[in-house]
């Protein structure tokens, strides 16, 4: 008997379909509350269909982030490749298109969030940051190589200082996560919110070698809209 052929579009295609199904579960029931066999009713599959594309719901959670991540990069990416810009302009367009990526998933992402932060999610969290520093690594260089050739940044060996700010974008990343958990907890205010976003613009601007004041991680719109 030939082996069955498999066409890589449907299988591309179904797969999508199991992770459109989880992101809608995830916003409107919780990650915790929905179970496979509700996946499994809201795609029309079977069970055996749903392992073949992941091997447990912990995977299906990671595909879904991975496509939102790989989403966003795309278009970051065209930033990066931009010659009309210069370094500073696209490190501004970089943190800003990210911010609008996640405020029109925003709805979607709070409902992440609850769960993104436990402790049994740990590892995936690793995974995702060693991917994150794997793809993104060579955008921060680009941008930080074309700083220090147009006299913006002042630092040596750009691709090396490279993973130092990536380091600290990630960092910035990850404390917004555990801000707005604070902030919705009615731990914290939005002045304490507000310094600690400095806190991350004055460091990164130190490593670059920039003047007080010639980043902005994030406006006030964005800061409201998330933290208000």
């Amino acid at each position: 008997m030939a082996p069955r052929t498999v066409n890589p579009a449907t299988h591309a295609l179904r797969r999508d379909e199991f992770i459109d199904a989880g992101q809608r579960l995830i916003q409107t029931r919780g990650y915790e509350q929905f179970s496979v066999e509700e996946l499994l009713a809201e795609v029309g599959a079977s069970k055996g269909a749903f392992y073949h594309y992941f091997g447990s719901k912990t995977a299906l959670l990671e595909a879904i982030v991975d496509r939102f991540v790989e989403a966003a990069l795309a278009q970051v990416a065209r930033i990066v490749d931009d010659d009309g810009r210069n370094a500073i302009d696209k490190f501004h367009a970089y943190f800003s298109t990210i911010a609008r990526l996640k405020g029109e998933q925003k709805e979607f992402l709070v409902a992440l969030m609850r769960v993104w932060y436990s402790d049994d999610n740990a590892l995936v969290r690793e995974k995702l940051r060693h991917e994150q520093v794997r793809l993104v690594t060579r955008h921060i260089a680009a941008i930080v190589r074309q700083g220090v050739s147009e006299g913006a940044f002042t630092l040596a060996d750009p691709d090396s200082m490279a993973r130092v700010v990536l380091s600290l974008i990630l960092d910035t990343g990850d404390e917004a996560g555990e801000l707005f958990m604070q902030r919705q907890a009615g731990e914290i205010d939005l002045d304490m919110v507000r310094r600690r976003f400095q806190t991350y613009q004055t460091a990164l601007e130190r490593v670059l070698g920039v003047p007080p004041g010639t980043l902005h991680l994030i406006d006030e719109v964005t800061l409201r809209t998330w933290f208000e």
